[in-house]
């Protein structure tokens, strides 16, 4: 029994000390920071993502618009920027045991599908004019090839009207489970990150906006 004690012990060290090592976003939280070190590990050498990464501007805001595969997405986004992301998700994710924990000290924003949403956009207005990169996904939820979402939510519409950033789209390809929760998390993957051009808020306001994002994240077209 001690022997075990002590083996995991130094797992755990092993494991902390992993983290700090590539930790590369300041989180606020230490647990924060050593989870993100974790998180780069994980999906570099796991899921073979390297060193690719998001050009998120330092001039200006933009609203990280990316697709919804898997549930490694949130991971392979934060292992592409060495910028903390606030991303607004859905609050029944957000309330999950133990789960929960990672989600506050990570800043998301919960959003209640089911009723209010003024609040998670005054949050993710506040965070934006603070400097600070948030993200949402658009198609509302995991999507897989055999169920394609041909448009996308309102939602980033109308916080990039509220704030008047533009849209940075991005689409993720290369998992290894796609359309799944638990499965892409155990899946090797192949990692790749194909980023768009920004849209502008006006254009993001346009009918044609909706249908042409969605399109572009499903690949049938080369630009929205």
């Amino acid at each position: 029994m001690l022997i075990f004690f002590v083996v995991m012990l130094v797992l755990l060290l092993a494991l902390i000390l992993l983290g700090k090592k590539n930790n590369q976003a300041d989180w606020g939280h230490w647990g924060a920071n050593i989870l993100d070190g974790l998180i780069r590990v994980y999906c570099r050498r796991f899921h073979r993502q390297g060193h690719r990464v998001i050009n998120i501007p330092v001039t200006h805001n933009v609203i990280l618009a990316p697709n919804h595969i898997s549930a490694i997405d949130p991971f392979l986004l934060i292992t592409a920027t060495n910028r903390p992301i606030r991303f607004m998700i859905a609050r029944e994710e957000y309330e999950r045991p133990v789960l929960n924990w990672m989600f506050r000290v990570a800043g998301c924003i919960p959003v209640d599908r089911e009723g209010r949403v003024e609040k998670a956009f005054r949050s993710a207005l506040k965070a934006i004019k603070d400097g600070e990169l948030v993200s949402l996904f658009p198609q509302g939820g995991i999507h897989s090839a055999e169920k394609p979402r041909h448009q996308i939510k309102p939602g980033v519409i109308k916080l990039s009207q509220l704030t008047q950033c533009p849209v940075l789209p991005v689409r993720i390809i290369g998992v290894g489970a796609p359309g799944t929760m638990v499965k892409s998390l155990i899946v090797r993957s192949e990692i790749q990150l194909i980023e768009h051009p920004e849209v502008s808020s006006d254009y993001v306001l346009r009918p044609e906006f909706r249908v042409a994002i969605a399109e572009w994240f499903l690949g049938i077209r080369e630009s929205i």
